[in-house]
């Protein structure tokens, strides 16, 4: 069976153009959406989160998550510690709203209960207002530097408690360099 050679069909020139724009505009708006929304460059300042991350640990925090699912126990999230404050903080949720906490012989209870999951962690030598119970609000939670004794966290009035409306993101990349890139954990 033959088949017909065409004509080839000529694309105008406009075309071309105006699939070249709409091209560069769909990726301008995802380079923006990732940007904005899931992948602003943030950088951990000083040693409170330590040894998940380290002073200049170069991160992308996800700002959209919280929209969808509440906060868990256990993100480290950056947020601020009061609504005038203009510098943002990076620690670990250790608490949620409506539970009680209290540091005791250097360690954490929540709801009475020891935790388990600070095992590996320093005693805590400074239980500064959790030396008391503390009865988290319905939109408070309790968080702490992983590095308990070299941390400004919820237990000093200059952070306390953080309301639910004063975190900005989780911290969800780490990127040390192009070969080192690893979820926060």
């Amino acid at each position: 069976m033959a088949h017909k050679r065409g004509k080839k069909e000529e694309i105008s020139p406009f075309y071309v153009v105006l699939k070249w724009l709409v091209d560069l505009s769909v990726a301008v708006g995802a380079a923006l959406f990732i940007g904005v929304f899931l992948g602003e460059q943030i950088t951990m300042t000083g040693y409170s989160m330590e040894p998940a991350l380290t002073n200049e640990d170069e991160l992308l925090m996800d700002r959209l998550l919280y929209h969808f699912k509440e906060p868990e126990r256990g993100d480290i999230i950056i947020f601020l510690p009061r609504s005038d404050a203009s510098q943002y903080y990076m620690k670990r949720i250790v608490a949620l709203p409506g539970e009680t906490v209290q540091i005791k012989d250097g360690l954490l209870y929540i709801n009475g209960e020891v935790q388990v999951s600070e095992e590996g962690l320093e005693k805590i030598l400074n239980p500064g207002l959790a030396k008391e119970k503390i009865v988290l609000g319905e939109d408070e939670y309790f968080v702490l530097g992983d590095n308990r004794n070299n941390s400004e966290d919820s237990r000093f009035s200059s952070v306390g408690n953080v309301k639910r409306g004063n975190i900005i993101g989780k911290a969800w990349l780490k990127v040390t360099s192009l070969n080192d890139i690893s979820l926060v954990k």
